[in-house]
């Protein structure tokens, strides 16, 4: 959005005013780096939760059988979104597709790799914005998953390419609505990463909490609040005291 693309602006004019040098990159896969995540990612979390099956580890449900222990168990203890991933991860890891689509996702993976690698040859750290919008009210884009992996785009790099990131609070939207700016660095360099973010702590300064950014934006959550009505004063006496 405008409003985030004003904000990296204003970043990079802090670090510039911190003494850093800037420098513009660009990296040839990264924009298949989304793509590729949701299919490593759901991949990994559909190995790695086929242990959760009430008897081992996690929630169990009680059930007539063991089977329908099982099914109970994993259809209860599972939410929406994570028993979404789980089936999208079988499916890619399925006889027929894994090499169609998760061998490919991996040599994605590599070359997002090696992006960073080369681009870290000249830099210390990386500036982006965290999400491509502000933030957006809970619940708001349940109903279409795609949209809300969208906000994912410039954080799933970073997990791709096993690299230390920081997203940093760096101001409000003009609904009230929090914005963040991401830090990425070298390979095992925390301290770099936070050293970099703490340059937008200090041109921010405190911020404050936002307000019911949960449900609704405090535009909204104004309009919607009862209009506050003066008291009237009492009416001051004429009448003199007596001596």
């Amino acid at each position: 959005s405008p409003e985030i693309d004003t904000l990296w602006k204003q970043g990079i004019a802090w670090f510039k005013a911190a003494g850093a040098t800037i420098k513009h990159v660009s990296m040839s896969h990264t924009h298949a780096a989304l793509p590729a995540y949701y299919i490593v990612a759901p991949a990994e979390a559909s190995s790695n939760l086929a242990r959760y099956d009430g008897v081992r580890y996690g929630l169990r449900v009680n059930g007539l059988d063991i089977v329908d222990m099982y099914e109970r168990t994993r259809a209860e203890g599972f939410g929406a979104d994570v028993r979404r991933r789980i089936l999208i991860g079988t499916y890619v890891l399925s006889a027929g597709y894994y090499d169609a689509y998760y061998l490919k996702a991996q040599k994605v993976r590599s070359l997002i790799k090696r992006d960073f690698d080369e681009a870290f040859e000249s830099v210390d750290v990386m500036l982006t914005p965290t999400t491509p919008t502000p933030a957006f009210a809970l619940g708001t884009k349940s109903a279409n998953p795609l949209e809300m992996y969208l906000n994912d785009i410039f954080t799933v790099t970073v997990n791709m390419a096993g690299l230390p990131g920081l997203s940093v609070p760096a101001g409000f939207s003009a609904d009230g609505l929090p914005l963040g700016l991401q830090i990425i660095g070298k390979p095992f360099d925390e301290e770099t990463v936070l050293r970099a973010g703490q340059v937008i702590e200090d041109a921010v300064g405190p911020c404050r909490a936002p307000q019911e950014w949960w449900t609704e934006t405090p535009k909204a959550a104004a309009a919607k609040a009862p209009a506050k009505t003066k008291a009237a004063k009492p009416a001051k006496s004429s009448k003199k005291k007596g001596g």
